[in-house]
């Protein structure tokens, strides 16, 4: 899968963001109620990533700052939008976006990936949970629901330059 860093508002982000919402709509009745500006995702900020099997835009997701900070920690970003298109499920790809994603807020100098999904969502549950986030304190629109399961993950912040060998 080729990944690409998009703008928020491209029109392929655009467009799965579109089928996220559907997907919560079928699931939940109803779209995402979380606030989203385009600009939180725009660099150094943010970050939105999509990713492309032949050519196609089949996965994405994206970081920001947590918009509600009251139970965050400094270093924390918010990780949005995670999606892989029914076309394009089973195949890995939500854990390359996810990598990809954590991977980026690392080198932009975040310290934890937090997220907040629901518990119609037992995949992604099962795809974080086994990438190694674990619960942490509700945060956002959605932190006195309780049908929803909030998750967070260190991230392991390297001291030693890129090029640096070990002995």
């Amino acid at each position: 899968m080729d990944i690409q860093a998009v703008a928020y508002t491209h029109t392929d982000a655009v467009a799965l963001i579109a089928q996220v919402q559907q997907e919560y709509v079928i699931r939940y009745g109803e779209q995402d109620a979380t606030p989203v500006d385009p600009a939180q995702f725009a660099p150094p900020l943010g970050l939105f990533l999509v990713g492309y099997l032949d050519g196609e835009a089949v996965a994405c997701g994206g970081w920001r700052r947590p918009a509600d900070t009251a139970n965050s920690l400094p270093g924390d970003v918010e990780l949005k939008r995670m999606y892989v298109a029914p076309q394009a499920r089973n195949r890995g790809l939500a854990r390359e976006i996810l990598a990809a994603l954590e991977r980026t807020a690392t080198e932009a100098g975040h310290t934890r990936l937090i997220l907040e999904t629901g518990d119609q969502q037992p995949e992604a549950i099962k795809l974080y949970t086994s990438a190694g986030y674990t619960e942490v304190v509700g945060f956002g629109t959605y932190k006195d629901y309780s049908s929803a399961v909030h998750l967070g993950k260190l991230l392991v912040v390297s001291d030693q330059p890129a090029n640096a060998q070990t002995a």
